[in-house]
Order: C-alpha cells, then structure tokens, then sequence
C-alpha cells in the first residue's frame, strides 16, 4: 500500500470541463492548479491536483469528469511533480509578464544548470538553453513540461550550479 504523501498529480482532463472540476476540487477542498497566461489556460487540459496517491484515484469518480494522471512508465504509476519544481513555476507565473511553455522537455538536452542570483527573479533554478535567438531559463515540471522564461537575465545574475 502506498504512504499518504502529498504530491502534485498533472492529469489531463477535457477542455470544455476544466471550470467543473475546478469547482468540484475547490469545494472538497483539495489544492490544484491551473496554468494561466493572459487569464486564458496556458495548456488546455491540464491541472495539478496536489493530494495523496489514494485520494488522486478517488477523485477520478467523485468529480464525475475524466481525469487522466499523466503516467510514469518508470515506476508504474503517475507522474509526480515535486514541491520545490511546483513552487518555482507558481513563482514564475505570478511574476514573469509573458513566459513559453515547451510541451516536450525530451527535446531540450545540454543545458547548463543555473540559478537567478539577483532581480525579481532571484532564488528560481533551472536550466539555461538558446531559443527564439535568445539565452532563457528553463524549469522543468517533471518528465512532462517546461516552462521558459521570456524575461531577459543579465549573465551576472546567473550562476552555475552543479547537479
């Protein structure tokens, strides 16, 4: 039998059923998360549910909506996305003005590991790569999203980090 930790469930679920089961996790009140970006969803269909493995399994029924965790061929069960990955995202999504989401992180490989040292954005890890012609962080949520910062870093602000 599973422990009861907490952890960030992603699941999909279906577009047009994202305001319901927002409402049905927020009345049993059980944290989620919906991304958002210029108050539209960012990714349509997606949510994290923060809660225990058993209670994940039950809101599949009680919300009466189809929830899909993402799996984790790994270790045969659902993608979990820690606390620490979480909170740097939330962070960036309440500061960062316009950010992109890159749907298959698989794609991004080599990057060097950093941390912001200084400005609004001090404190967030990630991974620095080359895109649209400019040097971004990236932070990654699990195996399953990544989320670049359109925010431009001065390089002194950034240190290299091992790991």
């Amino acid at each position: 039998m599973r422990q009861r930790i907490i952890c960030w469930y992603p699941a999909k679920v279906k577009h047009t059923a994202e305001k319901n089961i927002h409402r049905f996790l927020e009345q049993a009140g059980i944290e989620h998360y919906i991304p958002l970006q210029d108050g539209k969803t960012a990714v349509p269909g997606l949510i994290f549910v923060h809660t225990d493995y058993a209670r994940a399994l039950s809101l599949r029924e009680e919300s009466g909506n189809a929830i899909s965790y993402l799996p984790d061929s790994i270790n045969q069960g659902f993608q979990v996305v820690s606390d620490t990955e979480m909170q740097q995202f939330l962070f960036l999504q309440r500061l960062a003005g316009k950010f992109y989401f890159l749907p298959d992180p698989e794609n991004l490989k080599g990057g060097e590991k950093v941390r912001v040292t200084g400005g609004e954005f001090a404190g967030i890890e990630g991974e620095l790569y080359r895109l649209r012609g400019h040097k971004r962080v990236v932070v990654r949520l699990g195996n399953m999203l990544s989320v670049a910062m359109s925010e431009y870093i001065a390089k002194e602000h950034l240190e290299k980090i091992s790991g």
